[in-house]
């Protein structure tokens, strides 16, 4: 049986046995047609035309674990950012590990998304922004809406600094021969409010493993929120990760990923900007090897005037790996004054290595600052034998110039203890040791 009749055959029999209101019923059995109708995207779609699911999506997926998995927090730790006095959630197979958590405190409102579900005070959040900016009709978002069953839920209220930042670990256990997950979080940062958040998810073993993430963001006026995905995993884990940003007026939002590892990490993050003078950034840092691929699809929407949007990757490729850029800005004709740049640059570090950029703009209105580019090239040969001269051995001195090469993103994070563990995780990744300490 193909993966999406199983999936389709698992929702319905398992839909009498449901016993969640009958208005979140409607949302699921919703979702399930849309999926149904569309399927799983492939090359016919645009923005999938480079990549192929087909190869994960043979896989023999089980959708739940039958042994519920316990793991120390020693042995969890080395998946967590270094030194980092933060918020911890933990989910293992997809189950919230309580035990390994730490979210109490008497301000915030941080808690798994089933708990906020059951939380009578949160009910007024979740009818005005559960489920309410995903597009409909996409079929990996609906397929996630139809079956997911947790992951987590920040609100910060208005005038709110979150006090620490939050760090979400999503572990696969490889309990199952292979293993699909579908988490879904809502994060709601009110009017002045501010937070960060850092959101990981890792495979302990090799066994295939599939997610397909969902996160919704609400940003209100003046708000801020800086969110990091750290996407470093094994050969046999694929993760589709789809973010959904609302914002309003004045308020900025960031989202910054480090793709260093795993069969598919495919990022489709899309920011609506229903307001003035905001702000939305997109960054990336991209090294892979092997046959490992990454996909950066973006689309910032600029739906009023005097707004800007930032869009920064860098991508570097060894052996067969891949890197796909996507991105597209969309000003309304009403938005004017709107500021957009929009980059991709890309090293080649081997002669099978690919990348493909698409940069796009879709402009109405006349009264506006955007621009678009692309790079793909290969070292600079004259600037490394520039530092070979100067006493740097080759490997070193390729390592510097790639680092300094990602420096524009790298030089953005502002927590201190996650910028010391990129610089870690780069260097190791390259192979060398640039004094970074993990």
């Amino acid at each position: 049986m193909e993966l999406k009749d199983k999936l389709i055959s698992s929702f319905y029999a398992l839909e009498e046995q449901n016993q969640e209101d009958q208005k979140m019923l409607e949302i699921r059995k919703q979702a399930i047609k849309t999926f149904e109708t569309k399927g799983f995207p492939s090359r016919k779609d645009e923005t999938w035309r480079y990549t192929s699911l087909r190869p994960i999506l043979r896989e023999a997926y089980s959708f739940a674990p039958q042994i519920a998995q316990e793991l120390s927090l020693e042995e969890i730790q080395k998946y967590l950012v270094d030194d980092l006095d933060a918020y911890r959630m933990i989910f293992i197979d997809g189950v919230f590990a309580e035990n390994l958590s730490e979210i109490s405190n008497d301000k915030f409102e941080i808690s798994t998304l089933s708990q906020a579900f059951n939380n009578p005070k949160n009910a007024e959040v979740i009818e005005e922004h559960y489920n309410k900016i995903r597009p409909s009709d996409d079929s990996l978002s609906a397929l996630n809406t139809a079956f997911s069953k947790e992951g987590f839920f920040v609100h910060i209220k208005k005038g709110q600094v979150l006090d620490k930042p939050l760090q979400v670990l999503y572990l696969s256990t490889g309990s199952e021969p292979a293993m699909m997950l579908q988490p879904r979080n809502l994060v709601v940062i009110e009017e002045n409010a501010q937070a960060k958040i850092i959101e990981r998810h890792r495979s302990i073993k090799d066994n295939p493993v599939f997610t397909n993430s969902v996160t919704e963001i609400f940003a209100g006026k003046y708000s801020l929120l800086e969110y990091y995905k750290i996407q470093k995993d094994g050969s046999q884990a694929s993760l589709i990760d789809n973010t959904f940003v609302n914002q309003k007026d004045n308020s900025n939002i960031s989202i910054q990923t480090f793709a260093l590892g795993g069969r598919l990490l495919r990022n489709n993050w899309r920011a609506d900007q229903n307001g003035e003078h905001l702000e939305t950034t997109f960054k990336g840092v991209t090294l892979l090897n092997d046959r490992q691929q990454a996909d950066h699809v973006t689309l910032v929407h600029h739906a009023q005037p005097n707004n800007e949007s930032h869009q920064d990757f860098k991508g570097m490729f060894d052996d067969r790996s891949k890197g796909v850029f996507d991105g597209y800005i969309l000003v309304d004709k009403i938005a004017q004054k709107t500021n957009g740049y929009q980059k991709s640059d890309n090293i080649l570090l081997s002669d099978r290595a690919t990348a493909h950029a698409k940069p796009q703009l879709e402009i109405y209105a006349d009264d506006v600052l955007c621009s678009h580019g692309c790079t793909v090239g290969q070292i600079d040969n004259n600037a490394l034998k520039y530092l070979r001269t100067r006493g740097i051995p080759e490997k070193e001195a390729r390592a510097l110039m790639m680092y300094a090469f990602c420096s524009s993103v790298l030089s953005s994070v502002s927590i201190p203890e996650l910028q010391k563990n990129a610089d870690a995780w780069i260097a190791a990744k390259l192979g060398v040791d640039m004094g970074f300490h993990d």
